[in-house]
């Protein structure tokens, strides 16, 4: 009866083992947000904004302009440099001091949204025997898009009398990743260039 307790066992850290062997863990971060998720979000601003330079503007061009920025979001020094630097492309001085206009950044909404499709066995712990299995997934699936929307209130300094509010500028981005069959894994995005864990040498090829 022992033996065949031992045996059993055995046979089952051997196939734990195996199992293990069969799957790859990975911490995703060590920072405050994955270098995918802040190019999701800052990606998503920048393509909210237009490109033309022929846009109806309240603001002649070469006025000085400041900016100020109102939101719920935590992000409001990127939402500012962002807007700053497509203000300056547009032929607009911003800085705070001698300004004639200021523009209101109304940050709607800034972040990420995920969710995830599993299909598998989630990782088990046991407590009495110590014998701890992986997440092991037949399909899983993780997707994650940025969105962006934010519109401008713009006023006349120094009397601070309110000119105009901007249409909504709103864009979004997206990256899904994907394992199947425990090992094969791949992903779709429409980022430019997102970060590959292990390929950074080869991106700079």
């Amino acid at each position: 009866m022992i033996k065949k307790i031992v045996k059993a066992f055995c046979l089952s850290v051997a196939l734990a083992g195996l199992l293990s062997a069969c799957s790859s863990t990975q911490k995703v971060t060590n920072s405050a947000r994955t270098a995918t998720e802040q190019l999701l979000i800052t990606e998503a601003a920048m393509r909210s904004l237009p490109k033309q330079r022929d846009l109806p503007f309240p603001i002649p061009r070469g006025a000085t302009v400041k900016l100020d920025v109102t939101g719920v979001s935590g992000d409001k020094d990127v939402m500012k440099g962002i807007v700053g630097g497509w203000l300056g492309l547009n032929g607009y001085n911003v800085q705070d001091e001698n300004a004639s206009h200021r523009v209101n950044i109304i940050v709607n909404s800034l972040g990420t949204e995920l969710s995830t499709t599993f299909f598998g066995l989630p990782p088990i712990s046991a407590s009495l025997i110590p014998i701890a299995l992986p997440e092991l997934a037949f399909y899983k699936s993780e997707n994650q898009s940025g969105y962006a929307r934010f519109h401008f209130d713009i006023f006349e300094l120094p009397s601070g009398r309110f000119l105009a509010s901007s249409s909504p500028f709103v864009a979004g981005t997206f990256y899904n990743a994907y394992t199947v069959l425990f090992l094969f894994t791949f992903n779709k995005t429409d980022l430019a260039s997102p970060p590959q864990v292990g390929k950074f040498k080869d991106m700079l090829k």
